[in-house]
């Protein structure tokens, strides 16, 4: 919900698209958005949902309640071997600043994607063969 109201078709368009986009980007890790209204510290309800997925050990977490103005990233243990802090709150600055300029959605599709570019496993040279 962005203050009050629930996405159009087109922003949850977007949102499903910028999940997909980071899987993909990462190829290892399992990514999950959850946007809307939220009761009590957000930490430690962005921690009960993200052990509640099928494979938090790989996942990516991005709770957003607007209303509230919190943003909580959690990432499981294996997400953390490729996605750093420093990396997830870059991320957040990026969100936040669109967040600042009322663009919740842009914001979100920025950060996931971010995330997503950076858990990117890196490209390697083992087992190419010269001939």
């Amino acid at each position: 919900m962005l203050a009050g109201r629930t996405l159009t078709p087109t922003e949850q368009g977007r949102l499903d698209r910028a999940v997909r986009n980071a899987e993909a980007a990462s190829r290892e890790l399992h990514f999950a958005l959850y946007l809307g209204p939220t009761d009590g510290p957000t930490r430690p309800l962005a921690e009960t949902m993200h052990a509640s997925l099928a494979a938090p050990e790989s996942s990516v977490l991005v709770l957003c309640d607007p209303d509230r103005r919190a943003l909580e990233i959690v990432t499981g243990s294996l997400a953390r071997r490729t996605l750093t802090d420093t990396e997830c709150a870059l991320a957040a600055a990026s969100m936040e600043a669109n967040f600042a300029a009322d663009d919740i959605v842009g914001g979100l599709v920025l950060g996931i994607q971010q995330l997503g570019e950076a858990a990117r496993a890196p490209r390697t040279l083992h087992g190419r063969h010269r001939n």
